[in-house]
C-alpha cells in the first residue's frame, strides 16, 4: 500500500499557529473522547473515517484516512467502509468516498 502523505494542510496550521489555546482546546477533547469508551483505536478510526465520509467532509475524509493508516487499518479496510456508505448515502457520494481515498492512499497500477 502507498504510504499516505503527512502533509498537513497549511490552513489548519495557521489556525493552530494563531490559536494555540483553541487548538489545545480542541486536541484535549478529541483526547478525552477517545479515551471515554471501550473502542479500540482501530475501531475508532474507522468509525471516523466512516462518520467524516457520511457527512462528506472531504477534508476531514482525508485527515481520518491518514490517522486511520496510522492506526494500523489497510487500505481494503477503508474502501469496504466507503462501500457499506452505498445504501445510506448513495452512489454517486459513495464513489466520491472512493476517490477521496485514492487521493491518499494512490493505487498501485
Amino acid at each position: 500500500m502507498a504510504t499516505p502523505k503527512d502533509k498537513i494542510p497549511k490552513r489548519f496550521t495557521r489556525f493552530m499557529e494563531k490559536y494555540p489555546e483553541i487548538g489545545k482546546a480542541y486536541y484535549e477533547l478529541g483526547e478525552a473522547v477517545h479515551k471515554a469508551g471501550p473502542l479500540d483505536a482501530k475501531t475508532r478510526a474507522l468509525v471516523k473515517v466512516a462518520i467524516s465520509g457520511g457527512a462528506m467532509m472531504e477534508g476531514a475524509f482525508h485527515s481520518h484516512i491518514r490517522k486511520a493508516v496510522q492506526a494500523g487499518v489497510t487500505k481494503e479496510e477503508i474502501q469496504h467502509v466507503a462501500l457499506l456508505a452505498l445504501p445510506t448515502i448513495g452512489f454517486p457520494s459513495m464513489m466520491a468516498l472512493l476517490s477521496w481515498i485514492d487521493d491518499i492512499l494512490k493505487e498501485e497500477d
